[in-house]
């Protein structure tokens, strides 16, 4: 079996093999890519990042015609990217003032961005509500003074979402669990903090509480935890409807839906999530004799993870006899601490030799001082030499937003593959950029 057909769920697309044997992204050369560009080169395809944007616009809407989804931004965002989630028709989950004026770079329409945040900031607020964003989701007690002020001088009422801590483990990494109560996101509905919040945003003139909003966490791999914190919702909407007068208008249940990383951690695709959360609103909303809601999703890592591709260059190589060979490239952690972070595991392939025999295991590791910095543990690869090109797939989502200069490194250029053809879509990083806000 080629490495193409044993990865094939987790390549983009548009993957394929040219006659020289190598790997092909949008119809694109990946080894000559490579060597244009230099590594390590992030290529995202795409066409699998607008049929994943359909995918999930399409399906949400056929079983909850009410609904809207929209790209969680922290997942990657820059103005190409932003740009395609705009032409595809999603909204933006943004979460801090840098991604809210990428948004507005690319003319996304203001109307349908959600403002989230844990600590936003004054300066930030102004911002969201000076660019009329369409949500503030409000996470806490302090914020609504803070947007009342700020609404009250802008002479403009907000439309806002509270923000639930539902109580719910979603049996994902600590690291990425957001739903249980000792979570530093969100208002508890148990200690009675969320009914605070919300007869406070009821009683601001400058706002208007029109929904309420869990997000349980990340890499979520079952419909069960969002139908639990559904029916929690619901049932705290129901008794503040009949307490406060509250009236449900949208609900969202976040995102967090997981996708495949490697061969034996397959994900449920679109349908499952969407049938299973569209059926426990619906229920929910029949049952407590609640309207039903527009309904908010929050992808992220769903819509962009498959189609990126990580790219690097094999230096040196070191082999432990009996114990363990490592084939070191010319990135790693300063570009994808996600290993290192949270002990994620990565296939990867050959681009230059994308059709031999795989007869070897090793481990890819990174360049960088840290013994953690290793990328793929234990993966099977052709017989690896220096010059080799590594391709990662499934690198579209979290690599490029958490990466850092350590070491004072580079950050890597990236680029779109469509049609054969590849545009840079953000350039690699120069010595001077590293040291221009040096002051001496």
């Amino acid at each position: 079996m080629s490495a193409l057909d044993r990865l094939s769920a987790l390549l983009p697309d548009t993957a394929g093999v040219n006659g020289e044997g190598h790997l092909t992204i949008g119809g694109c050369d990946v080894v000559e890519l490579a060597a244009d560009f230099g590594t390590p080169l992030y290529i995202f395809d795409e066409a699998t990042l607008r049929r994943t944007c359909r995918d999930y616009r399409e399906e949400f809407s056929r079983v909850y015609p009410d609904s809207l989804v929209i790209y969680a931004a922290k997942a990657f965002l820059n103005r190409a990217l932003a740009t395609v989630i705009r032409e595809e028709g999603l909204g933006l989950d943004v979460v801090s003032g840098g991604e809210l004026s990428i948004a507005r770079a690319v003319d996304f329409p203001m109307e349908k961005v959600y403002f989230h945040g844990n600590n936003k900031l004054r300066d930030e607020i102004e911002l969201a509500v000076s660019c009329r964003v369409g949500r503030i989701v409000i996470d806490n007690l302090q914020e609504i003074p803070v947007i009342d002020k700020i609404a009250r001088e802008a002479g403009i009422i907000q439309d806002v979402l509270l923000r639930l801590t539902p109580g719910i483990d979603a049996h994902t990494h600590h690291h990425v669990a957001t739903g249980i109560i000792d979570s530093k996101f969100g208002l508890p509905i148990t200690t009675g903090q969320a009914e605070e919040a919300l007869v406070a945003a009821m009683s601001a003139a400058t706002m208007n509480l029109i929904g309420l909003h869990v997000h349980l966490g990340s890499l979520i791999y079952s419909a069960e935890p969002y139908q639990e914190a559904i029916k929690v919702v619901f049932r705290f909407a129901a008794e503040i409807r009949d307490k406060h007068g509250f009236e449900l208008h949208e609900f969202s249940p976040g995102g967090g839906f997981a996708i495949q990383y490697t061969q034996d951690t397959p994900a449920p695709d679109v349908t499952y999530f969407a049938s299973a959360v569209a059926e426990a609103v619906q229920s929910s909303s029949r049952e407590l004799g609640v309207k039903p809601p527009r309904l908010i999703v929050e992808p992220g890592r769903a819509i962009v993870g498959r189609s990126g591709v990580a790219v690097y260059q094999v230096g040196t190589i070191k082999e432990i006899p009996g114990v363990r060979k490592y084939i070191s490239v010319d990135g790693g952690m300063a570009d994808n601490i996600r290993p290192a972070l949270y002990g994620s595991r990565y296939e990867a392939l050959i681009a230059n030799k994308a059709t031999e025999d795989e007869v070897e295991q090793v481990s890819i590791a990174g360049k960088f001082c840290e013994s953690g910095d290793v990328i793929a543990k234990d993966v099977l690869l052709p017989t690896v030499v220096p010059g080799d090109v590594v391709a990662v797939p499934v690198a579209g989502a979290y690599c490029l937003p958490l990466a850092s200069n350590y070491n004072a490194s580079l950050k890597p250029a990236i680029v779109m593959a469509a049609d054969g053809e590849a545009r840079i879509i953000r350039r690699r990083e120069s010595y001077d950029d590293l040291m221009q806000y040096d002051a001496v």
